[in-house]
């Protein structure tokens, strides 16, 4: 029989180089003081691209290292924008929720793999995986949309959408897992498979849960999901590898 599940990794965690990276005080700080600098210029209206550059070649970061800068940039703009349009835990009840999907799910497999993740200005937690086009299902898979469920179950979420890019490989098996987790569980679930979903997700006037900042700026409302799970669900993981 034919295994209709998500090719299994063995964890999100780290990339051999970012321990050096990311793992000691100096190289910390000069993340800091870059992400000041990267402030400064975006909220100036500098361009992105050259502003990442610019502190980059100031602060000899790594490419690992720049990711992780970019994720946590912004400008004051919008940082003021995305807190508009957030909402807190109580005004979710019965509510219709959005999941980009993808990006919930790496972040919780990353955190309880022991990789690193980064706090940006806005509070939302990025990391620095990619899926290359291709998801494979790691270890901490399943408990990461077994937690998701049970919180937002918590939360008293009328319902809840995971919407999964269609382009990235196994989005499929993944949408089969999590039906199959939901009636397991019954959660209260249904999963969409877009081509966009980013442009998906923005439009009309959905709740949606990312760390997008593209999708924060352009929503109607948001809830920060990764960093309630990661401040309140598993505060034990705020160790060195969350870098805030």
């Amino acid at each position: 029989m034919e295994d209709k599940s998500p090719k299994t990794g063995k964890n999100r965690g780290k990339s051999s180089e970012d321990e050096k990276a990311f793992g000691t005080l100096k190289e910390q700080n000069k993340l800091q003081e870059g992400l000041i600098d990267m402030h400064y210029l975006l909220s100036r209206d500098y361009p992105a691209k050259s502003s990442l550059a610019l502190v980059g070649n100031r602060y000899r970061l790594t490419k690992r290292q720049l990711l992780a800068l970019q994720g946590m940039s912004c400008s004051e703009s919008d940082i003021q924008n995305r807190k508009q349009k957030e909402l807190t835990p109580p005004e979710l009840k019965n509510k219709t929720i959005y999941l980009d999907g993808f990006n919930i799910l790496i972040l919780l497999e990353t955190v309880l793999s022991g990789g690193f993740v980064f706090k940006g200005l806005d509070e939302c937690y990025r990391d620095v995986s990619s899926v290359h086009g291709t998801y494979r299902k790691v270890n901490q898979t399943e408990e990461v949309l077994q937690l998701v469920g049970k919180t937002l179950e918590k939360l008293e979420i009328k319902k809840v959408v995971w919407v999964f890019d269609t382009p990235v490989s196994n989005s499929g098996k993944l949408k089969t897992l999590a039906y199959e987790l939901a009636e397991k569980y019954h959660f209260s679930w249904d999963t969409y498979l877009e081509y966009n979903p980013d442009k998906f997700l923005v439009q009309g006037n959905k709740l949606i849960c990312s760390s997008d900042a593209w999708i924060l700026n352009e929503c109607s409302q948001w809830f920060n999901l990764g960093a309630y799970i990661i401040n309140n669900i598993y505060p034990e993981s705020k160790s060195s590898n969350i870098i805030i």
